[in-house]
């Protein structure tokens, strides 16, 4: 569900949406969520001074009370 979120949000930002992929990794307590994007879009996924992401962070943020999960998001380039 987060991951999908994560996922169409980062289209709707790209100049290249056909090649963001997302994987999802779960653990015990944390899930980890690896966003992969055309090196053009990193920096608007980012955004200046981290806004972009951490406006995506503070949505899922509130997964964390729903479900109880905490959730860490990194942003990578395809190679």
């Amino acid at each position: 569900m987060v991951a999908d979120f994560v996922a169409g949000f980062a289209k709707l930002i790209a100049s290249y949406p056909e090649e963001i992929r997302v994987e999802s990794n779960e653990g015990d307590e944390v899930t980890e969520i690896v966003l992969y994007a055309n090196q053009a879009d990193v920096g608007k996924l980012i955004g200046k001074e981290g806004k972009m992401i951490g406006a995506i962070k503070t949505v899922i943020s509130g997964c964390k009370a729903k479900d109880g999960k905490s959730y860490r998001i990194n942003v990578e380039p395809i190679s």
